[in-house]
C-alpha cells in the first residue's frame, strides 16, 4: 500500500482514522447554516477540526447555540456578503491561517470565483482544477471516486488527462497503490461519432506511455463495465480494470453529476466531495448534503493535509509539458448553484 497505508474500503473507515491525521484549521465560507454547524460540531467533538466561522456573525451565534457547538469571538469573522465571506475564507487560507476551506450556504460560482481568482485565490501553477467525489456505496466493495462532476463544465482530452492524475493521487493517498481507472462513455468500443470513446481510448494509451502515471487505465468502458465483471464477461470484455474501478473518469460534468447523485439518492451512497489541485484542500458540498457526507469529506481534506507535502507556490507540476493545464476561465467551470 502506497506510504505502508493501509487501503480505506469505507468512509466510516476513513472518519475513523481521522483522528490520527491531527488537527485541521477549517475555514467555513457562509457557515450560517444548521446542517453545516451540526456538522462542525460533530467534528470538534471527534477532535479533527478547529473551525472558524465566516458569514453573518448574529446568524452563526445564534445557530450555533441550537447546534450545541460552543465557539469563542475568534471564530467566528464577520462577512456581510457571500463575495466578502468567499474572499476572507480564501484569505485565511493563503496566509497560512487555515488548512482547508469549506463551503457552506453559498452558491459555488461565488466559491469558485474566489478560489480561482489568478492574483488572490488558491491555484497551484501548471495544476489542473479538479472536482472528486468518493462515493461509499452499499453494493460495491469499496469506494469509489468519480471525477470531475463539479467543476469543469466539458474538459478536453488534456483536461482530462489531468483531471484523472488528480483522481489517482487521490486514491494513492487512500492506500490504494495503483488505482484501476475506468474511462466511461456510452459503448466500449472506439467510435469516431461519439468524442468520449476516443478521448478514452487516447488516456489509455497515454496511461501506458507513462503520461499518466501510478493507475492501470482502461477505456472507453461503459457503466455497467467498470463496476460489473458480471456485465463484462457477457459482452466479452476483457480488461484489467472491469468490474473493479476505483476510479471513474466521466465524459463531462453532466454525466458525472448525474452519476454521482444518482447513486446517491437511489442507491444509499453517502458522497465526500473534494476540490484537488489547489494549494489546500477545498470541500465543496451541495447545499443539500446530509451531515455524513460533510463530515466523511472533512475526515478527507484531513487525511489530504496530513499526507500532502507542502509545495512551493512557485513550483510547477511535474506532469509532462504538453499536459500543463491552461488558465482556466471561468466559462470553464460549474456555473451552477449547488
Amino acid at each position: 500500500m502506497t506510504n505502508g497505508n493501509k487501503q480505506v474500503h469505507k468512509l466510516q473507515d476513513l472518519i475513523h482514522r481521522s483522528k490520527g491525521f491531527g488537527l485541521i484549521r477549517v475555514a467555513v465560507v457562509n457557515a450560517a447554516q444548521e446542517v453545516v454547524l451540526e456538522t462542525i460540531r460533530a467534528a470538534v467533538e471527534l477532535g479533527i477540526i478547529e473551525p472558524v466561522l465566516i458569514g453573518e456573525s448574529q446568524a452563526i451565534r445564534e445557530l450555533s447555540a441550537s447546534a450545541g457547538l460552543r465557539y469563542t469571538a475568534a471564530h467566528i469573522i464577520d462577512a456581510k456578503s457571500d463575495v466578502a465571506a468567499a474572499a476572507a475564507g480564501v484569505a485565511l487560507v493563503r496566509d497560512g491561517k487555515a488548512d482547508v476551506l469549506m463551503k457552506g450556504l453559498i452558491h459555488t460560482d461565488v466559491f469558485l470565483r474566489a478560489i480561482l481568482d489568478s492574483e488572490h485565490g488558491l491555484r497551484l501553477p501548471g495544476r489542473r482544477v479538479s472536482h472528486a467525489f468518493l462515493c461509499d456505496i452499499p453494493s460495491y466493495s469499496k469506494l469509489l471516486c468519480i471525477t470531475d462532476a463539479a467543476i469543469n463544465i466539458a474538459p478536453d482530452l488534456t483536461a482530462k488527462a489531468q483531471i484523472l492524475q488528480n483522481a489517482i493521487e487521490l486514491c494513492q493517498l487512500l492506500g490504494v497503490e495503483s488505482p484501476k481507472a475506468a474511462v466511461l462513455s456510452a459503448v466500449e468500443t472506439v467510435n469516431p461519432d461519439i468524442a468520449s470513446t476516443l478521448d478514452a481510448a487516447a488516456l489509455t494509451m497515454m496511461a501506458q506511455r507513462g503520461q499518466i502515471h501510478g493507475a492501470i487505465v482502461d477505456g472507453p468502458l461503459a457503466f455497467d463495465n467498470a463496476i460489473s465483471l458480471t456485465a463484462a464477461t457477457e459482452k466479452g470484455i476483457a480488461s484489467r480494470v472491469a468490474g473493479q474501478a476505483d476510479i471513474l473518469l466521466v465524459p463531462d460534468l453532466v454525466s458525472g453529476n448525474v452519476l454521482a447523485k444518482t447513486l446517491e439518492y437511489l442507491a444509499g451512497a453517502v458522497a465526500a466531495g473534494v476540490v484537488l489541485g489547489l494549494t489546500a484542500p477545498v470541500i465543496l458540498s451541495s447545499r443539500s448534503d446530509p451531515a455524513t457526507g460533510r463530515l466523511a469529506a472533512l475526515a478527507l481534506a484531513a487525511l489530504i493535509h496530513s499526507r500532502t507535502p507542502k509545495r512551493p507556490k512557485s513550483k510547477v507540476s511535474g506532469v509532462e509539458q504538453s499536459l500543463q493545464a491552461a488558465p482556466q476561465p471561468e466559462t470553464a467551470c460549474c456555473p451552477l448553484p449547488m
